[in-house]
């Protein structure tokens, strides 16, 4: 008589899921200020909502996002701890632009096999990026995909809730003719348009390992760079700049797209491609593949990871507070009367699916 089949031999290892628990629950722990009730391994995280009672009509922000195909250069350099980074960036940015203040974050792993100390780099990266965010991340789940997945294929997906006060609820609604646009910096890619740029990788027949000048560093080193998180920063702008108007995170579609959204119809915002040195990476992306500019300019977000648009008078202070936070901000351009023209390469309008205003990009970029 054989033996009967078991779940390990079905390819699903418990006791290596039980073991990455244990190797997470340091890091995950240091998320978690006294609002945050249990630990790990409830079937539902806790968190004391308490707070809220001190808000005049609180409203819920929700945002959920993976990080797209630049999961495929982690796992081709085996280096696992900083796309958590990105995971946390591409939700909890989402939510600071209308005004919120992350609390909560969860977080789900797919992969083929469960390897314990795998599975905890990637956590200890979701976690550091959590409190980088000032979020607590209250759960999880990883889940083993046999037959699905190849045994060392994984993916990561999050989602987290915020809170803001509906009187402070920032949108196209506050923008004003006359505003100043004001770019943040970039860290590098984001986690945006990486099936361009693995394209243009393989095009140029590089390595990972291929040193490129311009860089100052490896392709793979380049490409796996973290997402700069702006939240902690974007809350304490809101909390403080009586005149700000509304935040735009440049994730995918590129800048251009992604203003349009916190722009109401009526209005339009200026750009000036001119305004800031573009960071080596796009130049070096654009010329590997010769890539056409307005294609590069719609997927990648071309150094500026986050805008605010905000008063005039408040712009300079604004800059300032950003660049003390060790976040380089330019003026970009203003807020200005739509005038209507038709939909190009340099216009914008009704980017996805909103109605809303339109981006009038000009100039040339500066590329060293």
């Amino acid at each position: 008589m054989t033996d009967g089949i078991t779940y390990a031999a079905a390819g699903v290892d418990t006791e290596a899921g039980d073991k990455a628990v244990e190797l997470m629950k340091a890091a995950v722990a240091k998320t978690h200020g006294p609002e945050v009730l249990g630990g790990v391994g409830a079937f539902a995280g806790l968190f004391d909502a308490s707070a809220l009672l001190s808000y005049e009509r609180p409203l819920l922000a929700s945002s959920t996002d993976g990080v797209g195909t630049k999961i495929v250069i982690a796992r081709a350099l085996d280096v696992h701890d900083t796309i958590g980074q990105d995971l946390v960036a591409m939700v909890v940015d989402d939510i600071v632009v209308c005004g919120a203040k992350p609390l909560v974050m969860t977080d789900y792993i797919a992969c083929g096999r469960v390897v314990p100390e795998r599975i905890a780099d990637i956590v200890r990266g979701i976690a550091e990026g959590c409190e980088m965010a000032g979020v607590a991340l209250v759960g999880g789940e990883t889940a083993e995909h046999p037959g699905v997945m190849e045994p060392d294929d994984y993916d990561v997906a999050g989602a987290a809730i915020g809170v803001v006060e509906a009187s402070a609820l920032l949108g196209p609604d506050r923008v004003e003719a006359g505003d100043v646009v004001v770019a943040m910096a970039s860290s590098g890619l984001h986690s945006n348009g990486y099936s361009l740029v693995r394209s243009v990788v393989a095009h140029a027949g590089w390595q990972l390992s291929t040193s490129i000048p311009e860089l100052g560093r490896t392709v793979g080193e380049e490409l796996l760079e973290p997402t700069r998180i702006y939240a902690k920063l974007c809350v304490a702008l809101a909390e403080s700049t009586p005149g700000l108007r509304a935040f735009s995170h440049v994730t995918g579609g590129g800048l251009a797209a992604n203003l349009a959204r916190v722009l109401p119809r009526g209005l339009a915002a200026t750009v000036a491609r001119g305004a800031w040195d573009l960071p080596a990476v796009f130049s070096v992306v654009q010329a590997a593949g010769n890539v056409p500019w307005n294609d590069l300019e719609s997927t990648l977000n071309m150094g500026v990871g986050m805008v605010a648009v905000v008063s005039a008078a408040d712009a300079p202070a604004l800059i300032a507070a950003s660049a003390a936070a060790g976040v380089p901000a330019w003026e970009l351009g203003a807020v200005v009367t739509d005038p209507s023209l038709p939909v190009g390469p340099d216009v914008v309008r009704g980017a996805k699916g909103v109605d809303g205003g339109s981006v009038l990009l000009s100039g040339e970029y500066r590329v060293a």
